[in-house]
């Protein structure tokens, strides 16, 4: 390869690098890690760190987040409230008041629910889990606040720290470099008074699914009341090279060792599939009525070490302008530009099928929806009554190839799906006639 083929190539790929990270039903989606520095300490300043989720469907589930980053000179943590540093590192050094971390790059997680109320902040202590903003605005904010020694005593002299991360249950977020930003405004309880930040910078954190995982994590299957044809998920959809880690669906899965966690090798434990996908979303066309069409949606997981909490589906689709009833799941629309409204994300109810299990005879959840119909672009031809696009917490699902989803049967009249719902009428009305 030459100079210029080389250039040309690396900004090809750098370019497809990037675009990995946008997520055209989401535009905005990102999580910001905010700090706010509240006061100085003699040797440095106490600040609250916020990490607002602004993702419309994607979260961060158990084990929860670990955020981390390099400082800029040879600041230390004093201590902290509502989260804790992972390793203390070398305090060797300090001989009185030894640091919570003496580590140049920290890695900090939340606390689990339940501890001491000394040892809480607001929004902190949920064991790192953060709901997205649709499916819960009031749980996909979590903080803490540390004590940072070491470093300037103004705003002058304090250096941001640097080369942010952030993990959740996968690994494909970027965070971009702290950004200094107007000081945060803050009310007292009785919003009378405003008080302001020392000092704010902001870290804002995107999500690649390319770089979370190599393979897809889902794939969709398909089948209608208008064709016995079932279109399964496209063999290997999520590749094919950890089948050798597979269950047979006849084994005794008890004993196997290795249950609920991940094997030797890093590879999720799966049943033996054709598409070896951990989850498979099935869309069925049901029932066809005069304004009305009818659709079942089924979830399965196939993963045999993970229950997948807080799961949300995204699908999109034109009728979705006209739900009319969710049945067994909740529904809110996914509206990315005003001009749109062809999307929506769909979630379990809380306390009731929120918790997809893990592989087995429960490890599958169900729904059904109503739509009403735009007889203007209503058809059950050339697969329109089928999804666009699917995605499942946050990542998109593999679908099968257009020509082979569930066609029209020749022989049928071109009106005879529009009358099918009158059949019941017109047969008793023609009995009516006949006993007259």
């Amino acid at each position: 390869m030459d100079c210029y083929g080389f250039i040309y190539s690396f900004i090809f790929v750098m370019l497809f690098f990037h675009a990995g990270a946008f997520d055209p039903l989401d535009p905005t989606g990102n999580i910001t890690i905010k700090w706010d520095l509240l006061s100085w300490t003699p040797d440095g300043y106490v600040a609250v760190v916020t990490m607002t989720n602004f993702q419309m469907y994607r979260h961060i589930t158990s084990p929860g987040w670990t955020i981390g980053w390099t400082w800029a000179k040879k600041e230390v943590i004093w201590s902290m409230v509502g989260a804790q540093a992972t390793d203390q590192g070398d305090c060797s050094r300090f001989r009185i008041n030894i640091p919570h971390c003496c580590k140049r790059n920290p890695t900090v997680v939340d606390l689990l629910p339940g501890v001491p109320y000394n040892q809480q902040i607001a929004n902190c202590c949920k064991a790192g889990v953060l709901s997205s903003l649709g499916q819960d605005p009031s749980t996909s904010v979590s903080a803490f606040q540390l004590s940072v020694g070491l470093s300037g005593t103004t705003n002058k002299t304090v250096r941001l720290p640097k080369n942010f991360t952030l993990l959740g249950q996968a690994r494909g977020y970027t965070c971009s470099q702290a950004t200094i930003v107007n000081p945060s405004v803050f009310l007292s309880s009785d919003g009378r008074r405003k008080t302001h930040a020392m000092m704010t910078w902001n870290v804002t954190c995107t999500y690649s699914q390319m770089l979370a995982s190599p393979d897809p994590t889902c794939c969709v299957s398909m089948s209608s009341f208008y064709n016995s044809t079932i279109v399964s998920c496209p063999a290997c959809s999520c590749g094919c090279q950890n089948k050798n880690n597979c269950v047979e669906s006849n084994s005794n899965i008890l004993s196997i060792a290795g249950v609920n966690t991940p094997t030797t090798d890093n590879t999720l434990l799966l049943l033996c599939t054709q598409h070896m996908c951990p989850v498979r979303v099935h869309w069925h066309v049901k029932l066809n009525y005069k304004d009305y069409w009818r659709v079942k949606i089924a979830i399965t997981n196939f993963n045999y070490g993970v229950n997948y909490t807080q799961w949300t589906l995204v699908v999109q689709h034109p009728n979705l302008n006209n739900v009319t009833q969710v049945f067994s799941f909740d529904y809110t629309p996914v509206l990315p530009y005003p001009s749109t409204n062809d999307s929506g994300m769909f979630y379990g109810i809380k306390f009731y099928n929120d918790v997809l299990m893990e592989a087995g005879p429960d490890g599958n959840v169900q729904s059904e929806l109503i739509l009403k119909k735009d007889m203007n672009t209503f058809t059950f031809h050339q697969g329109w009554a089928f999804p666009r696009k699917v995605y499942f917490n946050g990542d998109e699902c593999v679908m099968p190839p257009p020509d082979e989803y569930p066609y029209l049967p020749n022989s049928a009249p071109a009106n005879w799906l529009a009358l099918s719902s009158l059949m019941p009428a017109i047969l008793l009305v023609v009995i009516i006639r006949l006993q007259l």
